[in-house]
């Protein structure tokens, strides 16, 4: 970021018109040799060139030619001297008795090496410090544009400009002009200050960031800056008092350029240097640890920064290495407002990865979940909108993940269980990601399978993701049966509560319980006029409505005790019928085999007697350990036949309620 590479670049590249300083200087010298009669006595070397002068001009007016030619007559100035040999050439005209031609180009060059040469004004009244002063207060800070040259060229005249106070000054200047454009009193601006709020609602863009600064050209020269400089801006313009919706843009509009950027060794390299891809990275880690010390935290940095542009910089601190407590402080950051975030901005794996399980980016943001847990939840699992937000942010990241094929099955329990099961309002979400794991994983056995899905509950789930479980052949046999049950509970509640809202409608005009179209005169009919409501709220609802409604209750509360009395019996179906394959399957083995064959009980089966029991469908069978092949097969087909009569479990159930209650109602 430098602005020049030589000393004495900040004059020759003055784009003023000046007349040639070595033809007029040599003029100046004969002049004085012809009207005083004094030879030359004098050389001064100065960088590569020397300059033959007079003794008495260089006393007279520079303390630090007065106490150097005592002693001596050639003198060599230190490399070190502000400007070089262009800005003494300068100097030495105005030494002779010339006006110097001063501009924002030069004027910091030529104060520094009249500060050196001391010439002020305990040696000569008007001397060129003071006039140097009186120029850059009345005219270079005065001026947003001289301004910035005058900074700009104090980059190679550091230290000398600092202790002169020329850098300070020009800060301030520059921060209260910026001050006075965000004011703006006059109304002279066609567009609003750019703030980042429409950044806040979606991914982060480089780009878009970068077409933003477009807007405002003030800040696009706050930020082409050196990060020294623009560091201590950022600092005198909060103390100038402008609003943090103002200041941070600044500061992440600078980030975008000089960390975020693709561009950035090109940045450096239009400035006059050449650097290495070490040095880049080197540079723009200083920067990016210089960006989070400036970066408000916690509650400022709300709605204000987005929290894409955090995940950015982490991104970034990945590539170019940043100190172990920086990187601590700006997952902090991210975990704080992380329900405002965007899936798009999550530290995905790089393709290519071995193993996207063991991978920093997935461990990174595992932290930062688990950070933000315990910013969001105390003694007790609490249920909120951003908690929410945030599980289904995760299982959509989980989504995106699950196609790794090295991923275990039990790492992936460990990634669901990194947001608890009590924060998912829908488990939608949560379905795609195992149905994605699931078919990156098709050899995956039926235990694992279930294992993975005992997370999903199906009555969380949507319409569409209900039918598309039931559907789903990768899922486990216990999961679509319970979502097979809870789909057609919610299709009879769905029945129930349109034919009761038709019911309604249809004897609202009989029973008073709303409002008759066709006798709007009849006020007897109408409850809500009852002398004995007492002023109270108008009753508007029957009795028998009342009692409709109890039982409704009365059974959803069965509904829901039937659904989880299935919910078992399924399992231990499930594992049967597991169980009884295996067995058939020796059995099958074993037929070739001369031997006696060896009586296996499956699973579920060791308690049961060689007496005859009646199964759950009133059949009279046998012991499983004294049947034969064809006996075995009978009996999957009975499970088979359970399992579908499970559809029709709740439908008869809720028949046969409904008719109690209807002839409960006529008994009313």
């Amino acid at each position: 970021m430098e602005a020049t590479s030589s000393k004495d670049s900040s004059v020759a590249s003055s784009p003023f018109p000046s007349p040639n300083i070595g033809a007029l200087l040599k003029i100046k010298i004969i002049s004085w040799s012809q009207e005083t009669g004094l030879p030359v006595t004098v050389r001064v070397r100065v960088g590569d060139r020397t300059f033959n002068l007079h003794k008495n001009p260089l006393s007279l007016k520079s303390g630090y030619f007065r106490k150097r030619l005592i002693e001596t007559t050639e003198l060599e100035l230190p490399q070190e001297f502000p400007g070089g040999p262009k800005t003494f050439e300068m100097i030495a005209l105005f030494l002779y008795g010339s006006s110097t031609l001063i501009d924002p180009f030069n004027v910091a060059a030529l104060r520094c090496a009249a500060e050196f040469l001391e010439m002020t004004e305990e040696y000569y009244c008007g001397n060129l410090c003071e006039r140097f002063d009186l120029y850059l207060n009345q005219v270079v800070l005065q001026s947003w544009d001289d301004t910035l040259i005058v900074l700009q060229r104090c980059q190679t005249l550091l230290p000398l400009s600092e202790e002169l106070l020329i850098v300070g000054r020009c800060i301030e200047s520059l921060a209260f002009m910026a001050c006075m454009e965000i004011l703006d009193p006059e109304r002279r601006r066609d567009k609003p200050i750019v703030t980042l709020e429409a950044l806040a609602d979606q991914a982060w863009s480089c780009e878009t960031a970068k077409e933003m600064v477009i807007h405002d050209l003030w800040i696009k020269d706050l930020i082409a800056l050196p990060f020294g400089f623009f560091r201590r801006i950022i600092g005198s313009l909060r103390r100038q008092g402008m609003k943090e919706k103002y200041v941070s843009p600044i500061i992440v509009f600078y980030a975008n350029k000089w960390v975020l950027s693709k561009k950035i060794r090109q940045f450096w390299e239009n400035s006059g240097n050449r650097i290495e891809d070490i040095d880049v990275r080197n540079r723009v880690s200083v920067i990016l640890q210089g960006i989070l010390d400036l970066l408000p935290v916690r509650e400022k940095a709300r709605r204000v920064i987005p929290v894409g542009f955090y995940f950015a910089l982490l991104s970034r601190s990945f590539e170019v290495g940043l100190r172990s407590e920086s990187k601590a402080k700006l997952q902090d950051q991210i975990a704080s407002q992380l329900h405002l975030a965007q899936v798009e901005d999550f530290l995905l794996p790089k393709i290519g990865l071995d193993s996207i399980s063991s991978s920093m980016e997935l461990a990174t943001m595992e932290s930062i979940f688990s950070t933000y847990l315990s910013f969001n939840m105390g003694a007790n699992h609490t249920l909120s909108s951003s908690n929410s937000i945030v599980a289904e942010l995760w299982d959509t990241y989980l989504s995106r993940i699950a196609f790794d094929p090295k991923m275990e099955p039990r790492k992936f329990m460990e990634l669901i269980e990194t947001v608890p099961i009590s924060f998912r309002q829908s488990h939608d979400q949560l379905y795609k990601a195992m149905n994605a794991f699931l078919q990156e994983h098709p050899d995956v056995s039926q235990e694992e399978k279930g294992a993975v899905c005992k997370y999903l509950n199906c009555q969380k789930l949507s319409q569409e993701a209900c039918i598309e479980a039931v559907q789903n052949e990768l899922m486990p046999l216990r999961l679509i049966v319970q979502a097979l049950f809870v789909q057609q509970l919610n299709t009879h509640q769905a029945f129930k509560e349109c034919s009761d809202s038709f019911r309604y409608a249809q004897c609202g005009d009989f029973s008073g319980s709303l409002s008759s179209s066709k006798c709007p005169n009849s006020k007897s009919q109408n409850l809500a006029e009852s002398p004995y409501s007492d002023g109270a709220e108008p009753i508007s609802r029957t009795l028998s409505f009342l009692l409709q409604n109890d039982v409704a209750t009365q059974r959803y509360e069965l509904s829901k005790k039937e659904y989880e009395s299935t919910s078992f019996r399924i399992q231990n179906l499930e594992q049967e019928l597991l169980s009884l394959k295996k067995s058939l399957q020796l059995q099958s083995n074993s037929k070739t085999l001369p031997t006696k064959p060896q009586r296996m009980k499956p699973y579920g089966m060791e308690s049961r007697s060689l007496s005859k029991k009646r199964n759950p469908l009133g059949q009279v069978t046998s012991c499983i350990n004294s049947m034969n092949f064809a006996s075995q097969r009978r009996y999957a087909n009975r499970l088979l036949k359970v399992f579908r009569r499970i559809t029709l479990f709740g439908n008869r159930k809720l028949k046969r309620k409904s008719s109690t209650s209807g002839q409960l109602a006529k008994s009313m």
